[in-house]
């Protein structure tokens, strides 16, 4: 049985002031390729990793898309990932 998937995380440090998106592929439990907005491209981890980082690099709307998801889903879904991920001290 083969496995293939992707994750999708937003990092929020205080409040919305610095977010960070980070998209993961993995393959049978190993990620062969992941995008940082934080570095700004996608980074290989395997040969077949390598090749799609190459290819999604290379072309300027997909980077921009990912790059925009720092706003278009991190930051407009902060009021939902807020409620999980802050603590309230008292």
């Amino acid at each position: 049985v083969f496995q293939e998937f992707g994750t999708a995380e937003c990092y929020f440090t205080n409040g919305t002031e610095k977010v960070r998106f980070v998209m993961r592929y993995i393959y049978n439990r190993q990620q062969y390729v992941m995008f940082d907005s934080d570095v700004g491209h996608y980074v290989g981890f395997s040969p077949y990793g390598d090749v799609n980082a190459k290819r999604w690099n290379s072309d300027p709307a997909e980077l921009e898309y990912r790059r925009a998801q720092v706003d278009t889903y991190c930051r407009h879904n902060y009021g939902i990932y807020g409620q999980f991920a802050t603590v309230e001290r008292r």
